[in-house]
C-alpha cells in the first residue's frame, strides 16, 4: 500500500500530571482548561482552544490595552555584525505558566515577562546573527519555545535559527549546563551539514524556526534548511528526540530512509544518498496519553523538480506518527507522492475526538497548502473517510521528471480553497476585465490541481500557474479546534503563483532545472487575476466531514475596493483580511484582520461565522493569538508588527 503503513495501537501514558478539567473533557487533547498556555498551540494537540470565557460577545468591544512589551531586538547594537539584520518579522506566540509569559523574538532572544505588568524578568540572547544569514528564505524569525517541568526543575527549551538547542532555567534564564554542557549543536551527525560552511545565500546548513515539543522527558526537535538550493546535495532533516535533562540524543528518525530501512526503495537510483530537506519546518503535535508525536513533513529537495529523485520519496509530504519514547514509526500517510509543487504539510496537525456514525474516533486532522484536510485515526493512521488514489495530469512535465500517476484525494471534508485553475475562477466584475484576464491566463500553462511545473521561456510560456500558490491554502497559521462542538476552523487564502523554472550553468547548479523564484500572477489593470474572496475562514463539522460555514475574511481588499474602473459596481465581500491564526473560546472565534482603516482584532460567532465585534490594533498581527488568566482576569496576547520595533500586545477588560 503506497500511502501508509500501520503499527502498534496500544495507548501509552508518557506524561502524568494534574490539570484542572471539566467533565465535558475526556482527554488532555481538549484545549487548555486551567487558564494557562503551556505549549505553542495551547495544548499538545494544537487545538488553540481555551476554556476561559470572561471575554465574550457582550464585552469584546470593551477590551483595552493592559500592557505593551517591545521586542528586545530593538535595543541591540547590530552595527558590527557583518551583515544587515532585520528583526521586523516577529511571529512568536508566548507561553504562559504560573503567571509568567515566555516570549521569543525575531532574533531568537527569549524573555520571561510578568503576565500582569509586562515587566521583563530575564532575557537570553543566543546571538544567532553572528552565524550568518538566516536559514530559509523568510528572514530572521522564530515562532515559539517549549516548556518542561518535573515539579521541581523548570526549563524553557529553545531551538535557534542557526541550529543550536538551549535549556534555560525558567526561574532566572540561566543556561542549564547539564543540557549538552550548555548547548547542543543540531548539525552533529547530520550528513552534509557542516558547521561553519555557509550555503550560497550565506546561511548555516540548518536551523529551526518553530518550537520543539515536549513529550514526557523527551524533547522532539525539527529542523529546516534552505528551500532554494542550487545543488542537489542537501542535508536530510532528521527528526530527533533529546533527553530533556542531559541533551543527549535519545533517538533519530531518518526522514529520508537509509539503506535497508522501510521506505528506502521509494528513493530510486540511490537518490537517498544525496537528497535533503524532507523535514518539519512548522509546528508539531503530540498525544500525551498515547505518547505519539505527529510530524507534518515538508517536500524533498528540490521543491519543484524531482528528476534527480525518482520514486514516491517517503517520508516527504507525509503525516508521520512516531512513538516519542523510542522514535519508532508507528504509522505514516503520504499526502503527496513525489511532490513537485512545494506542497509541504505546513501546520501542526490538530488532534480532536470526533463521533462518526456513532463511533468515537481519536482523530488527527492535517490542513494543507492545496486546500485539503486529511483526517486520520491518530492511533492507527487509517483514514476516517475514504481517501482515493486519483489519476492526475501527466503531460507537460519538465524533461527528466517522472510524476506519480495518482495522488490521494480525500472524499471528506470538501476542499476549503479553490484548486487548480478554471476559467470560472477569473475576475468577472465586467466583461472587459474577464476578457483581459482570459488573455493573461493564456500566457501560462494551467489546468487542474497537480498540473506539473513547466519551463519558463523568455517571451513565451511564463510557467505553470499554481492555485493555491506555494503559500497556500493553509500555511503555518494552521487551524483551530472547538472541542465542545467538534468544529475545525481553517483560515486560508487564494493567491496563484508560477514557479520560474529554468536551467543554470553547471558551475551554478547541478539540477537539470532550478526554481529561481515564485512569480506572482497578476490580473488586468492592477487587479487580482481571480474573482473574490481572496481570504476565507472555513468551519468544518468534523463529526460529519462537512462544511458548517465559510465566510470571506473581511469586506474590502485594497487593490479592488477603490479601483477607478470599479466605481459604481456593487462588490461582494472581497476577503482582504489576510490569513491569520485563530483563537477559540467557549463562545467566540477570535483572529486578527487587515482592513483599509488598519488592523483589527475580530470576534466571530463560532457556530455561524458571523462577525460580531472588532477592536482596533496598533499594527498588523505577526504571530498567533493566545489567552491566559491571572487572578481571575482573562488576557489575550499577540505579537504585532509595529515599526521599527515589533511588540507583544496584551489586552484585557477594564478592571
Amino acid at each position: 500500500m503506497k500511502t501508509r503503513t500501520t503499527g502498534p495501537t496500544t495507548a501509552r501514558l508518557l506524561l502524568a500530571g494534574s490539570i484542572f478539567s471539566i467533565s465535558l473533557f475526556a482527554t488532555a487533547q481538549h484545549g487548555v482548561t486551567d487558564g494557562q498556555w503551556p505549549t505553542y498551540g495551547g495544548d499538545a494537540g494544537s487545538t488553540k482552544y481555551t476554556s476561559l470565557s470572561q471575554i465574550n460577545a457582550d464585552n469584546f468591544e470593551r477590551l483595552g490595552i493592559a500592557w505593551r512589551w517591545q521586542s528586545l531586538d530593538g535595543a541591540l547594537d547590530l552595527t558590527n555584525v557583518g551583515q544587515e539584520v532585520s528583526f521586523g518579522r516577529m511571529q512568536g506566540t508566548p507561553l504562559m505558566v504560573d503567571g509568567v509569559l515566555y516570549m521569543i523574538t525575531s532574533l531568537n532572544q527569549v524573555a520571561a515577562i510578568d503576565a500582569v505588568t509586562g515587566a521583563t524578568l530575564w532575557s537570553f540572547n543566543p546571538q544567532i546573527y553572528l552565524s550568518g544569514a538566516p536559514v530559509g528564505a523568510l528572514g530572521f524569525h522564530q515562532r515559539g519555545v517549549a516548556y518542561w517541568s518535573d515539579g521541581q526543575n523548570k526549563r524553557v527549551l529553545v531551538a535557534t535559527q542557526d541550529g543550536y538547542l538551549f535549556s534555560l532555567n525558567a526561574e532566572d534564564g540561566a543556561i542549564d549546563t547539564a543540557f549538552g554542557n550548555g548547548q547542543v549543536d543540531m548539525t552533529d551527525g547530520i550528513p552534509r551539514a557542516v558547521r561553519g560552511e555557509l550555503d550560497w545565500q550565506g546561511a548555516p546548513p540548518l536551523g529551526a524556526v518553530s518550537p520543539p515539543i515536549v513529550v514526557g522527558d523527551i524533547l522532539v526537535v525539527s529542523q529546516i534548511t534552505s528551500n532554494r538550493p542550487r545543488f542537489k546535495e542537501r542535508p536530510p532533516l532528521w527528526i530527533r528526540g533529546y533527553d530533556i535533562r542531559t541533551g543527549e540524543v535519545a533517538w533519530t528518525f531518518h526522514t529520508i530512509p537509509l539503506e535497508g530501512e522501510f521506505g528506502n526503495d521509494t528513493w530510486e537510483d540511490d537518490s537517498w544518498r544525496t537528497a535533503g530537506n524532507t523535514g518539519v519546518w512548522s509546528m508539531m503535535s503530540a498525544d500525551l496519553e498515547l505518547g505519539y508525536v505527529y510530524l507534518p513533513m515538508e517536500a524533498a529537495t528540490d521543491d519543484f523538480y524531482g528528476g534527480h529523485r525518482p520514486g514516491d520519496n517517503l517520508f516527504s509530504e507525509s503525516i508521520v506518527a512516531l512513538d516519542a519514547r523510542t522514535g519508532e514509526r508507528v504509522w505514516h500517510y503520504q499526502t503527496v507522492h513525489h511532490g513537485v509543487w512545494d506542497l509541504d504539510n505546513p501546520a501542526a496537525p490538530n488532534l480532536l475526538d470526533i463521533t462518526v456514525d456513532g463511533r468515537v474516533i481519536k482523530a488527527v486532522a492535517q490542513v494543507t497548502k492545496q486546500g485539503f484536510t486529511y483526517v486520520l485515526d491518530r492511533v492507527t493512521g487509517e483514514p476516517v473517510w475514504p481517501i482515493n488514489e486519483t489519476p492526475v495530469p501527466q503531460g507537460g512535465a519538465l524533461p527528466g521528471e517522472r510524476l506519480s500517476p495518482t495522488q490521494p484525494i480525500p472524499s471528506k471534508p470538501p476542499a476549503f480553497a479553490r484548486q487548480g485553475m478554471e476559467l470560472d475562477f477569473l475576475i468577472d466584475f465586467t466583461p472587459e476585465l474577464r476578457a483581459e484576464a482570459e488573455a493573461i491566463l493564456q500566457e501560462y500553462t494551467w489546468g487542474p490541481l497537480f498540473t506539473p511545473p513547466s519551463e519558463t521561456i523568455q517571451g513565451g510560456n511564463r510557467g505553470t500557474l499554481m492555485l493555491p500558490g506555494a503559500g497556500g491554502g493553509a500555511n503555518w497559521q494552521g487551524a483551530g479546534v472547538d472541542p465542545l462542538n467538534n468544529i475545525l476552523f481553517v483560515p486560508s487564502t487564494d493567491s496563484p503563483n508560477a514557479p520560474l523554472m529554468t536551467t543554470l550553468d553547471p558551475s551554478e547548479s547541478n539540477f537539470n532545472y532550478v526554481r529561481l523564484s515564485n512569480q506572482a500572477v497578476r490580473g488586468p489593470r492592477g487587479l487580482p487575476l481571480l474573482k473574490p474572496p481572496y481570504a476565507t475562514i472555513t468551519a468544518f463539522d468534523m463529526n460529519k466531514g462537512e462544511i458548517l460555514w465559510q465566510v470571506a475574511n473581511g469586506d474590502d481588499f485594497a487593490a479592488v475596493t477603490n479601483h477607478p474602473d470599479l466605481a459604481g459596481i456593487d462588490l461582494p465581500p472581497l476577503g482582504g483580511g489576510g490569513k491569520h491564526a485563530v483563537l477559540v473560546t467557549p463562545t467566540l472565534l477570535i483572529h486578527a484582520q487587515t482592513t483599509l482603516e488598519g488592523a483589527v482584532l475580530v470576534a466571530r460567532d463560532k457556530l455561524t461565522g458571523a462577525q460580531l465585534k472588532t477592536i482596533p490594533l496598533p499594527a498588523n498581527a505577526g504571530g498567533a493569538p493566545m489567552s491566559y488568566a491571572v487572578d481571575g482576569r482573562q488576557y489575550i496576547a499577540l505579537s504585532i508588527l509595529t515599526n521599527p520595533v515589533p511588540e507583544l500586545l496584551v489586552l484585557a477588560l477594564p478592571e
